[in-house]
């Protein structure tokens, strides 16, 4: 399915939050508000509403509830990319200058905490406490995550069960809440919107996969720079199969390589060599594969409608993707 295919069943409720969106993010500080109006006009594919929607179409009709659901998924979302641009001390998002590259990084951080509390005060106001508990805790997950990382990385002992818990943290769970918040906006029961969690935990986990897989794709049309991780010390799913199946003495030549000499081009060729030439990449889709599987499995006893094609073809269209 293309992306307009994808989005045609709810094509309505999307323009809907598009206009809406935007009347959310205004504010009467002019400088607040030029920012805001740059985040708004530089909106990706918005693929995160489009979870809560589909999501929420399956247990009934879109309402205002859904609508608030996207609005807090998005502000939740839009707050932690300011962050963690200045975090990395990224200058670039999606090919555009990013908020602290603009306007600092202190304007950054304000801008980040007021989208946040933004997202707070629309669910409060309108008591959506349900709501707010769902993307509290995906916020609270994601902040642990990010956390988890960092003092992982310093010491370069990430085993897989520990990345599984990081992605798990740090990626899976907005999805997860997405489509938690859909459900639970159209009514779902508590056991539905567990499984719809669940449905959006392992398309997380996945989806995350298929991103490490791209810093080792010399090819890659995804824009992510190849190296990238290796540079930042990250250790994802097909370097740590690599070094697992290294012997003792590559491997510990390899992780001083990536602790102190990741900013070598060389070394970073030369570890890009090692992960596709072990089995990394084939042992990290094969993970990625079953998660997606997982994923769709889930869905099996919700009746073969239009939401529920679209849900599949934008889970497929997200993971299985060159860029």
């Amino acid at each position: 399915m293309t992306f307009d295919e994808i989005k045609q069943p709810v094509s309505q409720e999307i323009e809907v939050f598009q206009r809406t969106f935007k009347e959310t993010m205004k504010t009467s500080v002019p400088l607040l508000d030029l920012i805001t109006r740059y985040i708004v006009k530089r909106k990706g594919k918005q693929m995160r509403p489009l979870f809560v929607f589909l999501s929420g179409a399956l247990f009934g009709a879109s309402n205002e509830r859904t609508q608030r659901a996207a609005a807090l998924i998005e502000l939740l979302h839009t707050a932690t990319l300011v962050h963690d641009d200045v975090v990395d001390d990224s200058n670039l998002r999606r090919g555009f200058f990013s908020i602290n590259a603009l306007w600092k990084n202190k304007a950054a951080v304000l801008v980040g905490d007021f989208l946040l509390s933004k997202g707070m005060l629309l669910a409060l106001e309108n008591k959506e406490y349900d709501l707010l508990e769902i993307v509290s805790f995906a916020t609270k997950q994601m902040s642990e995550g990010e956390l988890l990382q960092i003092e992982k990385a310093r010491r370069l002992d990430i085993d897989e069960a520990v990345y599984f818990d990081i992605i798990t943290m740090k990626t899976a769970s907005l999805i997860a809440s997405c489509c938690a918040a859909g459900a639970a906006s159209a009514g779902a029961d508590e056991t539905q919107i567990e499984l719809m969690r669940k449905f959006g935990e392992h398309v997380g986990i996945a989806f995350q996969i298929r991103d490490d897989l791209f810093d080792f794709e010399r090819n890659n049309k995804s824009g992510k720079p190849v190296g990238g991780d290796i540079k930042e010390k990250k250790m994802t799913l097909p370097l740590i199969y690599t070094l697992n199946n290294m012997g003792t003495i590559e491997r510990k030549k390899t992780i001083l390589d990536i602790k102190y000499r990741s900013n070598k081009p060389k070394v970073v060729n030369r570890i890009i060599d090692l992960v596709n030439n072990s089995g990394g990449m084939d042992y990290a889709q094969k993970k990625m594969d079953e998660h997606l599987e997982l994923a769709i499995e889930l869905l099996a006893d919700f009746e073969d409608n239009t939401y529920k094609n679209s849900l599949i073809g934008l889970v497929n269209y997200s993971i299985k993707r060159n860029k």
